[in-house]
């Protein structure tokens, strides 16, 4: 994959002081920091290091990565990380990929209660999931699953909503057999959306008695508990919408999946089109009208406030297992699964998946084109600067 002509980062360089004065205290010092990280991400603010191909021994200089997990140059190698502590946990048996989202209203008072309403939108899935599935007129056993969350829509919007990646199919409820899901279908999205609303909407009701929701500006008459129950009334009489997609077939399907889904961020810097006259231009599908490759226009500034609807809070976990592949009883339930679905050896799924993840980190040797390029030695800043134009000049006269 090329590296991409505009960053996010370059945004924040040249429009980010006119963001903090356009919000002025309404722009919070955790996101003051988050800009500051990736407008310093790979330059010599941050220092650097010698990387040295494993195969050739070719060395070049790179400055270092500023880790944030809001930022997209610093996902690829985190993803192919992930990703290879993920293969032991994949059954041979088909998958399916389920999405739980809210409606617009829920979406309003999230954007004000993160840490709150994300957390009940992964505790309503999940025991959304796992009592339809336990119920003996559906599956009738223990599942396990991954959830991931987003809170993005293509043009940056706050859409919160809640991937599930799921076997087709669990244990027994006395552990003796492996339950599989007809083919091509796993639970009704129907029951689902009712479930989870249900679900969803007690929490949110629980979390509003103990005031560990908070409302501002246009949500503020909320605070009142008359209003707040006429609001839970008219998203009781919404139909809440899950989506189950077709089954992905198998283990290696899965890790692709999750290769290009964990570890996004509201947007990647290849859909970055141009930054002219004050304003960015970026590519989004458009679901709407078939997933048609459409362009959007925005003000700078305003593409950094869409930007920063999607920083979670500090500590905040986005991706979460449940059921079977809860950490606390992973391994024994994943051998026990193994050993009924007849798996005597836990495979490693396509390990070539891992590359494809870790591209964007340009790790394949430049010169020998076999290698990979491994840290060697750190550099002060000073130095990667130093190094860097030694290199330069060495390029420069030859």
């Amino acid at each position: 994959m090329s590296r991409p002509l505009l960053e996010v980062a370059d945004i924040i360089r040249t429009h980010g002081r006119a963001l903090v004065e356009a919000l002025g205290d309404r722009l919070s010092s955790a996101k003051k920091r988050i800009l500051r990280r990736l407008a310093t991400c790979r330059t010599s603010e941050l220092g650097g290091h010698v990387e040295r191909c494993d195969r050739c021994g070719h060395e070049r200089i790179a400055y270092n990565s500023c880790r944030d997990r809001h930022c997209p140059k610093c996902q690829a190698q985190a993803r192919a990380d992930w990703l290879d502590a993920r293969q032991a946990d994949l059954l041979p048996v088909d998958y399916f990929h389920v999405v739980f989202t809210v409606p617009e209203e829920v979406a309003r008072i999230a954007l004000q209660n993160k840490k709150a309403v994300y957390g009940i939108l992964f505790a309503a899935s999940a025991e959304t999931l796992r009592d339809i599935a336990a119920d003996p007129r559906h599956l009738g056993a223990e599942i396990g699953f991954l959830s991931v969350l987003h809170t993005w829509g293509q043009t940056l919007h706050h859409h919160p909503h809640v991937h599930c990646v799921v076997p087709g199919g669990g244990l027994s409820p006395d552990g003796t057999r492996w339950i599989s899901c007809a083919p091509g279908f796993f639970l009704p999205v129907k029951v689902l959306g009712r479930v989870f609303r249900g679900k969803f909407l007690e929490l949110l009701k629980r979390a509003h008695e103990d005031g560990k929701l908070s409302f501002q500006g246009a949500l503020d008459h909320l605070h009142d508990g008359a209003a707040f129950a006429a609001r839970l009334r008219s998203l009781y009489e919404k139909d809440w919408v899950v989506y189950a997609k077709p089954p992905f077939g198998g283990p290696a399907q899965v890790l692709k999946y999750l290769a290009r889904y964990t570890h996004r961020v509201a947007i990647s810097n290849h859909r970055l089109l141009a930054m002219e006259d004050g304003q960015v231009t970026f590519s989004y599908k458009d679901y709407a009208r078939g997933q048609r490759q459409r362009t959007m226009t925005l003000d700078a500034v305003e593409f950094l406030r869409r930007f920063l609807l999607h920083v979670l809070p500090k500590g905040f976990t986005r991706i979460r297992h449940y059921g079977l592949l809860a950490n606390r009883n992973r391994a024994a339930k994943l051998e026990r699964c193994r050993y009924l679905l007849g798996q005597t050896t836990t495979p490693e799924w396509k390990a070539e998946v891992r590359e494809e993840a870790a591209e964007g980190e340009e790790r394949l040797c430049p010169r020998c084109k076999k290698g990979h390029m491994v840290r060697s030695e750190r550099l002060s800043a000073c130095e990667a600067i130093a190094r860097q134009f030694e290199e330069q000049r060495k390029i420069d006269s030859s």
